[in-house]
């Protein structure tokens, strides 16, 4: 792009430069004022998302007119917000819009206006909102109760859509290579893999290939394959987790060859296995905040386990036990070696990097069970791995 390229300007109705469009962008990230060093002054709906973002991230320095500081805060006027939740709909895309919903209820308190109805009708629902609905659950008024569930279940069914295609499929990939047998009847040779595994028996004057070994599936492809049981910390840290756990809960109960458990812990241990029709209600059925006791929650799922070799333990869990340590690490070397594919997931999420115990996680991986942050796209390839008994997809640091 060359100096006197032309910048289409809706706010003014004409053109800029690069460089002015540099300078009009600077003067909305720093907020105006002699201190800001730009001298630009805003107009028009440069100057509204100017004072869209004074009202959150203000502090000193000028205004959108230049002369005044930018007074940061929404109040405490429930229309007040929902006007300013309007206005950053207008002017920014749907992910802006989220953090700053977010950076909103953090840095300005707003979560009990998150129980009046009028508000929740009003914001973008995304993950990290539903957490933060389901932290003010035992506090929501019946009267808001009905609209925090419908914001709920749209981002539940979002998700669902995205995710559950490729869980499916990736899963009952794997479910089929590992129920494969060496010596199938014909109707159930794989023959794909059988003809790649024998390529070297391939007779060019016969233009065939003599199959010294068939490769096929399982007679009992219809049954109950493997049993999952998905152990979830509901400490508030894990609110992301927690929604994406039991989006993918519901998604693996609905396969008919794994048999699914959804436990959640803190202090007590709440199993909503007869939930997980409805991702909603498990949800709903979970108290985000609290203490946490690893151990106790591993000692239920033990007492789950009815078949060691073909079970898959997920612990998704920051690792801060307020429970034993040390029942808890033996508790997992009991599994493991009772023949139990176990797996700790730090986080269930695209949060980026969680905080997490370091000590309790070097003490997992010394008994061959990694401890690792897994992104929801990243969920199925690691239980296709825990199911196939190979190696988890564990990401770099």
């Amino acid at each position: 792009m060359t100096d006197d390229t032309r910048v289409h300007d809706t706010t003014t109705g004409g053109g800029t430069t690069p460089a002015d469009e540099r300078l009009r962008r600077w003067r909305l990230v720093l907020g105006g004022g002699a201190a800001d060093g730009t001298g630009r002054e805003l107009t028009g709906r440069d100057a509204a998302m100017d004072r869209t973002l004074g009202a959150l991230y203000g502090g000193d320095g000028g205004g959108a007119d230049g002369k005044g500081g930018r007074a940061a805060g929404l109040g405490g006027s429930a229309p007040q917000v929902a006007r300013w939740l309007g206005d950053i709909r207008t002017y920014f895309p749907t992910s802006v819009v989220q953090v700053m919903q977010r950076d909103a209820i953090d840095r300005l308190g707003l979560s009990a206006l998150l129980l009046e109805p009028e508000m929740l009708e009003a914001v973008e629902a995304d993950v990290h909102l539903v957490g933060t609905l389901l932290s003010l659950n035992k506090a929501m008024p019946e009267t808001t109760k009905e609209t925090a569930r419908a914001v709920v279940r749209k981002v539940v069914e979002d998700l669902e859509k995205k995710l559950a295609t490729r869980t499916r499929a990736t899963l009952t990939g794997a479910l089929d290579r590992s129920a494969r047998i060496s010596r199938p009847r014909h109707r159930d040779i794989d023959w794909d893999r059988t003809i790649r595994a024998n390529l070297k028996h391939y007779l060019p004057e016969h233009g065939t290939i003599v199959p010294e070994r068939l490769i096929g599936y399982g007679r009992a492809s219809r049954a109950v394959k493997k049993d999952v049981v998905l152990c979830i910390d509901q400490s508030g840290s894990m609110a992301a987790s927690v929604v994406y756990a039991s989006v993918f809960g519901a998604v693996l109960a609905s396969m008919r060859s794994i048999d699914t458990k959804l436990v959640v812990f803190d202090t007590a241990v709440v199993d909503l296995t007869d939930q997980l029709d409805d991702p909603v209600d498990v949800l709903f059925g979970t108290q985000l905040g609290g203490g946490t006791d690893i151990n106790r929650a591993l000692a239920y799922c033990q007492s789950l386990i009815t078949r060691p070799a073909d079970t898959v333990v997920v612990l998704i869990s920051d690792l801060y036990e307020g429970g034993i340590r040390d029942e808890m690490l033996k508790r997992v070397a009991a599994m493991k070696g009772a023949g139990v594919q176990f797996v700790a997931l730090l986080a269930l999420s695209d949060e980026g990097a969680p905080s997490y115990d370091r000590e309790h996680a070097a003490a997992l991986a010394a008994l061959g069970a990694p401890a690792f942050a897994c992104t929801p796209d990243l969920f199925p390839e690691v239980m296709a791995a825990a199911i196939e008994k190979r190696e988890l997809p564990v990401p770099e640091a």
